[in-house]
C-alpha cells in the first residue's frame, strides 16, 4: 500500500549522508534523485524512504505525531540500525527493546539529523 514515506530536511546534502549510511544497514540504496529530492529503497517492488527540501520553498519542520517505521528481519538488526543512527548523529528518542504487550515486537526510536521521527523495529510473528 505505501510506495514511500517523505521526510522534510533544510540540508540536503548532510541528510544525504546520513541516510546513506542509516540505510546501507538494512541494504537500501538511492533510487530516486531529483536537485531536492532523494529516495532509498531495499527493492523497486518494496516502499522507500525519501527526504526533501520543501516544495514550497519554506523552511522544512517536524511533523507533531509523525513517525517513521523501519523494519526489520531481526533483534539484532534493530540493534545494528539504532547504534548507527545514534553513531551517526541522531538522538535518542527510546532506546531499543522490547515493546508494550505485544509479545515479539522490539524496537528503538531515534530523531534524525532535522528533528524528523523514526523506529527500526522487528515483529516476531507466531507461526500458525
Amino acid at each position: 500500500m505505501i510506495g514511500y514515506v517523505t521526510v522534510g530536511t533544510n540540508n540536503l546534502e548532510r541528510a544525504a549522508k546520513f541516510y546513506d549510511t542509516l540505510l546501507a544497514e538494512i541494504g537500501a540504496k538511492r533510487f530516486m534523485e531529483l536537485d531536492r529530492f532523494i529516495a532509498w529503497s531495499v527493492s523497486p517492488d518494496m516502499p522507500g524512504l525519501a527526504v526533501a527540501k520543501p516544495f514550497d520553498g519554506n523552511e522544512a519542520t517536524v511533523g507533531n505525531g509523525v513517525m517513521i517505521a523501519l523494519q526489520v528481519d531481526s533483534p539484532e538488526k534493530v540493534n545494528l540500525v539504532y547504534k548507527k543512527a545514534i553513531e551517526l548523529g541522531a538522538k535518542d528518542e527510546g532506546a531499543v527493546g522490547q515493546r508494550g504487550t505485544l509479545p515479539g515486537f522490539y524496537v528503538g526510536y531515534f530523531r534524525d539529523l532535522d528533528g524528523n521521527k523514526l523506529n527500526v523495529f522487528y515483529m516476531n510473528k507466531p507461526s500458525t
